[in-house]
């Protein structure tokens, strides 16, 4: 699977967003851009399982030197390596081991239940708190120190995009 000519935002307002770690699971893939394929890292704690599909941008650069991370709101889970085209509503911003390390959270323009969906304002409270939860959580059981910042709407999403796709060559 080879990422290189993909484009992180295939048009305005959507991102390209490729899963690695379905909902609900406990199993912690990761690309591997050496192979070209998802490697299982770890299974994690039971307590611990992601809340939404989980993944990343390819082709962008978070101030933590990986891809930029983001979450999708689904129905039912996808797969590890399935590409999303995802509208992001929000992120969270989060600061891990002292590094800035948001997480987008999106919706997929594939599912026609939300396309009316622009702003996590339009997300339950409480699903929200979930989110952030499990990355206390899961830093908590990796002991990195983590800290929430809290979430930011949909208006915060492009610049942070712009800090993260590199520039054309």
């Amino acid at each position: 699977m080879d990422l290189r000519h993909l484009s992180p935002s295939p048009s305005s307002g959507l991102i390209n967003l490729l899963v690695e770690i379905p909902a609900g699971s406990r199993n912690k893939y990761e690309y591997s851009p050496a192979a070209g394929v998802m490697v299982l890292e770890r299974v994690m704690h039971s307590s611990v399982r992601f809340p939404f599909d989980y993944g990343f941008v390819p082709n962008t650069r978070a101030p933590d030197g990986s891809p930029l991370d983001a979450l999708v709101i689904m129905a039912e889970p996808t797969f590890a390596g399935c590409l999303i085209r995802a509208r992001p509503i929000g992120l969270l911003d989060l600061q891990d081991g002292g590094v800035d390390d948001a997480k987008l959270l999106c919706v997929p323009d594939a599912d026609p239940s939300q396309r009316d969906i622009r702003s996590i304002r339009q997300i339950a409270p409480s699903q929200l708190e979930e989110v952030a939860e499990f990355f206390r959580t899961y830093s908590s059981f990796e002991g990195r120190p983590l800290s929430v910042r809290g979430w930011r709407d949909a208006d915060a999403v492009p610049e942070l995009l712009a800090q993260c796709i590199p520039a054309e060559s």
